[in-house]
């Protein structure tokens, strides 16, 4: 562990304390990002370890559904559960409320189904995903069907947000989501009621969901490196 970067440890300690709440017979669902890999990995290596038992996995998108085949944890689907004991997952953004923005990873539609569900929605970041206001470090991620683009983007722009199509990284065109769909990012100067915003974008024709998620988040888990050296905090 020495040898690691501080960030790298902090992220792997985050993933592994969330993991650790994880009990045996639990539904879990299983986040996307770089710090929910983590808590996938850990609680896959509990399960090896024969720590936990009877553990399903519901993922929130193609990166958590190979990374929890990877490390031997057992899926199911929403059709086969009557309910959900946890979700992990990362977010973007958390305001002091534990309202978030996320869908960095264009996965924010299968992950705010999933993560609505838990009975428990324990979010995993490091302390630089904190903001007194959420929109004001990251763009707020739509999805959007592909014939609706054009008048979404118009109608989000309506209600103050600038509009951007996100594009492919080594891939040409823009990104498309695991539902096939688009992603719109829109900037928002300020959003003063994350809760009418998230109503007022999805109530546009053609928009599948956006990425706040307002009272959803029970307990935030939150990494911090200070003078070198990783530490988790409950928010």
């Amino acid at each position: 562990m020495s040898g690691q970067d501080p960030v790298t440890v902090m992220k792997q300690e985050v993933g592994r304390a969330a993991a650790q709440r994880v009990k045996s017979g639990a539904i879990v669902g299983l986040g996307t990002g770089s710090t929910t890999a983590y808590a996938i990995q850990f609680i896959g290596e509990r399960i090896q370890s024969g720590e936990l038992k009877d553990i399903k996995g519901i993922p929130t998108s193609f990166q958590a559904r190979v990374l929890a085949k990877q490390y031997g944890i057992p899926l199911t689907t929403l059709d086969e559960v009557d309910h959900m004991d946890v979700a992990i997952d990362g977010a973007d953004e958390v305001d002091p409320n534990k309202n978030l923005i996320k869908g960095g990873g264009a996965a924010h539609t299968q992950e705010k189904i999933v993560d609505s569900l838990a009975a428990e929605f324990i979010v995993v970041v490091d302390g630089g995903k904190l903001v007194d206001k959420l929109g004001s470090t990251f763009l707020l991620p739509v999805e959007v069907l592909p014939m609706a683009m054009t008048p979404a983007m118009q109608a989000i722009e309506k209600l103050g947000g600038k509009c951007q199509l996100r594009m492919g990284v080594k891939k040409a065109g823009p990104v498309v989501s695991d539902q096939g769909n688009l992603i719109i990012d829109a900037k928002f100067d300020n959003i003063a009621d994350p809760a009418a915003l998230e109503k007022d974008i999805n109530n546009i024709p053609g928009v599948l969901e956006n990425g706040l998620f307002v009272g959803v988040a029970d307990v935030v888990l939150v990494g911090e490196v200070k003078d070198g050296v990783p530490s988790v905090r409950e928010m």
